[in-house]
């Protein structure tokens, strides 16, 4: 039941553009300005795959967790619908900055440029965090190391790819910059994702051929 890869990355890729990602994001794309070639690969592949390695890591703690609730999987993947129906309510009606929360340390001075890649990597936008938590959440309840890991680490990875594009190409930096003033639509099409998922979560849940 857990969500697969494509739809992992779906979810990172709206992770991104939400409106306080997108923010974070062009903070990123400014603070590498004047910096030779060298250090902006660095910092962007430190960035990147760091995020994707934590977040597969989180995916691993999931499932490793999810094996102690085998037994109630049914009732799980009910509540696991529920908890995406209500968080997709509260996207749609607005009301998704009770559930937000920065994870990671916050960004500041580092003494290196590896340093600044990694709590860049490290840093998860307030506005991504619900996104992570609901697939948490389904890892948890499906207690499989190794999708886990890869379902987490790929939603890491769609929520830095754009930005590692718009590192390397002007076209792309410009886009993300434009991308900026519709990030507030995001919301609506986050919730309404979250509620179909929430009723595919129960539906599994609920058919005798499971």
């Amino acid at each position: 039941m857990t969500p697969g890869l494509p739809a992992a990355i779906f979810l990172g890729l709206l992770g991104f553009i939400e409106p306080c990602t997108v923010g974070s994001s062009v903070l990123f794309v400014k603070y590498l300005q004047g910096k030779s070639a060298a250090e902006v690969k660095l910092e962007t592949i430190v960035f990147a795959g760091t995020r994707a390695f934590v977040l597969g890591g989180l995916g691993v703690v999931a499932a490793l967790a999810g094996r102690a609730i085998l037994p109630y999987q049914r009732a799980f993947w009910i509540a696991l619908g529920l908890l995406y129906g209500l968080v997709g309510a509260l996207y749609l009606s607005g009301h998704q900055r009770v559930l937000t929360r920065r994870l990671g340390p916050k960004l500041g001075r580092a003494p290196s440029a590896a340093a600044v890649g990694l709590l860049f990597g490290l840093n998860i936008p307030a506005c991504a965090t619900p996104l992570l938590a609901v697939l948490f959440a389904a890892n948890l309840g499906s207690a499989n190391i190794t999708r886990g890991f890869w379902t987490m680490g790929m939603f890491g990875l769609a929520l830095s790819f754009p930005l590692v594009l718009a590192v390397y190409s002007a076209r792309a930096r410009d886009g993300l910059i434009r991308l900026a003033s519709y990030s507030d639509r995001v919301p609506r099409l986050t919730g309404g994702l979250l509620i179909v998922l929430g009723a595919w979560s129960i539906f599994t849940a609920v058919s005798p051929s499971l």
